[in-house]
């Protein structure tokens, strides 16, 4: 499979890492002193884009690859406004798209587990939830994507919540988010349930960036081919 990586910073470079392991090449690497590269001449070899960049620039980058007939996969946050733009280009163009607020396939894994947890928990007024993430002092959006979709998922589960905070404990139908940015960090996210009795607790700690790698480079491997909108748990076969 060729692959263009549209962002080649740390996690570019991982992801082309983790690509060529499995036996793909790379046909173009994309950074803000090429940007113009991306074009129809540069992008004609390629049979999947992987995006990783900056939220004011994912979703002009998406579209411009989707409206050229490109299958996509984008792991950039921060720009979930923009995505139905996305997910209808795909389908205009009969393109494929795949976005995920985290590739990994552990914090996958988590997702579920936060989905049951908090259908659990649903009722438990004597429990005080907390969503509690540490990145890297370079992640630009805050909180991370993969705190915004526990959240999402408490919210959804749970009839008392009805939206997430930062760094806020004063909204009694709020999710809070207690987001830290410590140096190396890349990535910790835990889901605590407090009462005056006892804690339940369920935690992932990313060691390195090769689980997000692989797990961006499986999903590529799922569209490759395919048309219409994905998510990891189709890549994953997550009922």
């Amino acid at each position: 499979m060729n692959i263009a990586l549209i962002g080649y910073g740390k996690m570019g470079q991982a992801i082309e890492q983790a690509a060529i392991k499995r036996g793909h090449n790379i046909t173009l690497r994309i950074t803000s002193m090429n940007k113009h590269e991306l074009d129809a001449a540069h992008l004609q070899n390629a049979d999947v884009a992987i995006e990783f960049t900056q939220p004011g620039a994912a979703k002009e980058n998406v579209v411009k690859c989707l409206g050229l007939g490109i299958n996509v996969i984008s792991g950039t946050t921060g720009w979930n406004d923009g995505l139905p733009e996305a997910q209808e280009q795909a389908q205009r163009q009969n393109a494929a798209f795949l976005h995920a607020s985290n590739f990994s396939i552990g914090v996958n894994i988590f997702f579920e587990v936060n989905k049951l947890l908090a259908s659990l928990m649903n009722g438990r007024k004597e429990y005080k939830v907390v969503i509690e993430e540490t990145h890297h002092t370079r992640k630009k959006d805050l909180p991370s994507g993969t705190a915004i979709t526990l959240a999402e998922q408490i919210i959804a589960n749970n009839d008392d919540k009805k939206q997430w905070v930062l760094n806020d404990f004063n909204e009694h139908d709020g999710v809070p988010i207690i987001a830290y940015r410590v140096a190396d960090v890349p990535g910790t996210h835990k889901v605590a349930y407090s009462s005056g009795i006892d804690d339940i607790e369920i935690r992932h700690t990313a060691h390195n960036r090769e689980g997000f790698a692989l797990g961006a480079v499986l999903a590529a491997e799922y569209i490759n081919g395919r048309q219409g909108v994905f998510s990891m748990k189709d890549v994953l076969g997550i009922k």
